[in-house]
């Protein structure tokens, strides 16, 4: 009971998050949002900040599972492919965001109200998560799959405009959320493919 009830509080939280951002989102609108009061709330959580570290802490995870399965399938189905192995990430870094936007969203754009040692935690997953992306697009570069000058931009570009669906994503739009995976992985493995103009 206790974390169906405390996982209820960071959905609303991650809610009011997504839309008001961290800093203008204070406890007593999360309270009021689960209609209890204030004091009630801290049963469950012991500060703002703790809520908005589960949340950050859970969609990073959720990133990182999604990245191990694609990084294992397409070792399994399609090994020294570059290109399917880029858009099975990109497909489950969509999926990521699709499955959970307002936890994603929050990711995004909220994790640095973190305290330091929180932030520098999840900084640091972030970059390895990044790696991942440069780290391909740098071998596919090298065996001319791919023709981008700088893998390490080329990995940014990637992620800030996979990372720019949790903005706009509704679950009750036109496209349904493996759609849009599929098109955006094929939008990013065309553009790091393209010849330079």
């Amino acid at each position: 009971m206790e974390t169906t009830r405390r996982r209820e509080i960071e959905d609303v939280a991650s809610d009011l998050f997504r839309e008001q951002g961290y800093s203008a989102t204070s406890v007593r609108d999360i309270a009021r949002a689960l209609d209890i009061q204030g004091p009630s709330l801290y049963a469950h959580v012991t500060s703002k900040e703790d809520l908005l570290w589960a949340i950050v802490d859970r969609a990073a995870s959720r990133f990182e599972a999604a990245a191990d399965a694609a990084e294992a399938w397409a070792a399994a189905q399609h090994a020294g492919d570059h290109a399917v192995h880029l858009a099975e990430l990109a497909r489950g870094h969509v999926r990521t965001i699709t499955a959970d936007v307002g936890a994603a969203s929050v990711f995004v754009a909220e994790w640095r109200a973190l305290g330091p040692g929180r932030r520098a935690a999840i900084l640091a997953r972030r970059d390895a998560y990044e790696r991942r992306f440069r780290e391909l697009i740098a071998d596919g570069t090298a065996t001319g799959v791919f023709r981008m000058a700088d893998p390490t931009l080329a990995a940014m570009l990637v992620l800030g405009a996979l990372n720019a669906i949790a903005t706009w994503y509704d679950p009750n739009g036109r496209l349904p959320a493996d759609r849009i995976a599929d098109l955006a992985a094929e939008a990013i493995v065309r553009i790091v493919a393209e010849e330079p103009t």
